[in-house]
Parts: C-alpha cells; sequence; structure tokens
C-alpha cells in the first residue's frame, strides 16, 4: 500500500515538474519571439528610409535634405514613440548617415 502512495506522489510530482518545464520554456520561446519581431521592425524601417533615400537621389539628383522631407514627399512613416532616426546631411553629393534605433524605456525609480 504504500510502495503504491509513493509511486501515485512521484508520478504526480514528476508530472508537476514536467509542466513547470514545458511553462518556462514556453515563456523563453514567446519572449525570443518578440525580440525578434522588434529586431525585423527596426531593419525594415532602416531599409525603407534608405530605399526612399536613394530613390530621392535617383529622381531629384540630390539626397533629401531631411527626414522629415522623406516623410512629405516619399510616404516614409516612423513610429516615434518606438523608434529614433539620426539623419546627418554630409553634404549634396553624399549619402547622409542613417541610424535607426529603437527608444528604451525609461526606468522609473
Amino acid at each position: 500500500m504504500k510502495k503504491r502512495i509513493w509511486g501515485t506522489i512521484c508520478k504526480a510530482a514528476a508530472l508537476v515538474l514536467i509542466a513547470a518545464a514545458a511553462l518556462f520554456g514556453l515563456g523563453r520561446a514567446a519572449d525570443r519571439l518578440g525580440r525578434g519581431q522588434q529586431g525585423e521592425s527596426l531593419k525594415q524601417l532602416d531599409d525603407s528610409v534608405r530605399k526612399a533615400v536613394m530613390t530621392c537621389y535617383a529622381t531629384e539628383g540630390v539626397y533629401p535634405p531631411s527626414i522629415g522631407y522623406l516623410r512629405d514627399n516619399y510616404g516614409i512613416q516612423i513610429d516615434e514613440e518606438r523608434f529614433t532616426v539620426f539623419y546627418e546631411v554630409q553634404g549634396d553629393n553624399m549619402m547622409p548617415v542613417i541610424t535607426v534605433m529603437e527608444r528604451q524605456e525609461e526606468i522609473q525609480e
């Protein structure tokens, strides 16, 4: 009788451990997936800005003077709550320096 009770307890404990491990693994997988999607959004925005810059140069013969010019004339949309785009003009015939970064949440104490 005692063997049967211990066997049931061991099986229940093993089941609980397996379920906990599975939930932990799913949580970590969801975190990695979320980070991957954020990284992909960042890359897509960077690619879109660079393509718009090249389109402007090919069409108008000069690089755009600002990121606002790209918004107004080339349809670039930036989620400014999530991303910051640094756009530094080097000269009339030099490709601007473009840096797209994800905004960091402010740490509140």
